[in-house]
């Protein structure tokens, strides 16, 4: 069975002293609960594992139980506790703080891992109760490099089906691929790690705004365009909130404009950026013969395979993305980790302006420049991760 490096990870840190809670975090459906077993199975510690995923049977009483039951174990030795969906137990994070702070006191040699699929919830509670506590393990969509080894994609296969490790087996029957797309992705994702988990007072235009954001990734579109092509669309600030919520459950995003300044980059219009590429061939249809064959269409395909695989870099490495644009001059991607920085061109076929990057380094000199399928570069290269993105 194939192992992503998650699973080493979390085994390495689970072999040493319980120091830190664990958090296993990520988009739906890539594999979290698969990678915490696998990493429980090349390990010689008892386990106590168990999910909190029918909220209706979970409480804070039945967290405390749980949390006891392993206390129980690890009075003759280490025990790793396990919660898998932990976010939908009310004040999670605070039942947490209270148990983790008591075991630390008294020294009980418990192992806590906490994982979950609504970032929007396990960002809250972290923020609220957990700080100093944990240490966060991301696991994004698969990039190129696993679903080529897992499944054996082509790059085409990859652009156009994404990294959704359970849509592999319906690489061939679009329609088949579709509907789980649509009924165990998007859906699930929208209705039960935003909807159930967020004051939501307009659901449709949420969808609608996913969909039409979806299809429109790699390309710049105003707030206030978007009000023009959303029914009940609101207002420019309802759109915004919408679409940092998609985007704090991995589906949407909108880069902003990089300027030195925070002002001027949140003033912005945004460019729409999925953070996987099937989401994007979903929202348009899944015509892959189109998609994939006409140049513009393959090419903002291009570009937003590059953009999810910065998204997920950016969450397991701490750095963030933008794009960037003056006047006629633009650069595809800008990434910043501290005061390092990096451009990124994408040469993928579509016909757009050039010579953007000599003007950002001229503005910028300091910054790394990359140019994607060019002869030093090219875009399976950069997708595997066989190139470093900052000096």
């Amino acid at each position: 069975m194939f192992k992503r490096i998650l699973v080493s990870k979390l085994a390495d840190r689970l072999s040493k002293p319980p120091r830190f809670i664990q958090i296993v975090v990520g988009p739906r459906q890539t594999g979290k609960t698969t990678a915490v077993l696998q990493a429980l199975e090349g390990l010689n510690i008892r386990k106590h594992f168990v999910s909190a995923d029918d909220p209706n049977l979970v409480s804070a009483e039945w967290l405390h139980n749980e949390w006891e039951q392993a206390r129980a174990q690890a009075k003759s030795g280490d025990v790793i506790l396990v919660i898998d969906e932990i976010q939908k137990v009310g004040k999670w994070s605070s039942i947490v703080k209270l148990l983790w702070d008591e075991d630390t006191r008294l020294r009980i040699p418990l192992k806590v891992i906490l994982a979950g699929s609504s970032s929007l919830l396990l960002q809250k509670g972290l923020a609220e109760s957990l700080m100093g506590r944990f240490e966060i393990l991301y696991s994004p969509h698969w990039n190129y490099a696993e679903c080529k080894e897992a499944f054996g994609y082509s790059l085409d296969d990859f652009l156009f089906f994404g990294g959704y490790p359970g849509a592999a087996a319906f690489i061939k029957d679009e329609t088949r691929w579709a509907r789980y797309m649509g009924t165990s992705i998007v859906e699930q994702t929208i209705s039960q790690d935003i909807l159930m988990m967020e004051e939501v007072r307009k659901p449709a235009l949420l969808r609608s705004l996913f969909m039409l954001g979806s299809g429109y990734s790699a390309q710049e579109l105003s707030f206030t365009k978007m009000l023009g092509q959303l029914q009940d669309a609101g207002n420019t600030v309802t759109l915004a909130h919408y679409l940092e919520l998609l985007g704090k459950a991995n589906m949407l995003t909108g880069l902003q404009n990089y300027s030195g300044s925070q002002i001027r980059t949140r003033k912005s219009s945004p460019r729409f950026m999925v953070y996987d590429t099937s989401l994007m061939t979903y929202a348009n249809g899944a015509n892959r013969r189109r998609l994939l064959e006409n140049a513009t269409d393959r090419g903002r395909l291009v570009e937003s395979a590059v953009g999810a695989y910065l998204l997920a870099k950016g969450n397991e490495e701490g750095f963030e993305v933008y794009r960037w644009r003056e006047r006629n001059n633009e650069v595809d991607f800008v990434i910043k980790k501290g005061s390092a920085l990096t451009a990124i061109e994408v040469k993928s076929g579509r016909v757009k302006n050039v010579g953007g990057s000599l003007v950002f380094k001229k503005r910028y000199p300091k910054a790394l420049s990359l140019v994607i399928g060019s002869a030093n570069l090219g875009l399976e290269d950069f997708l595997s991760g066989k190139k470093p993105l900052f000096l």
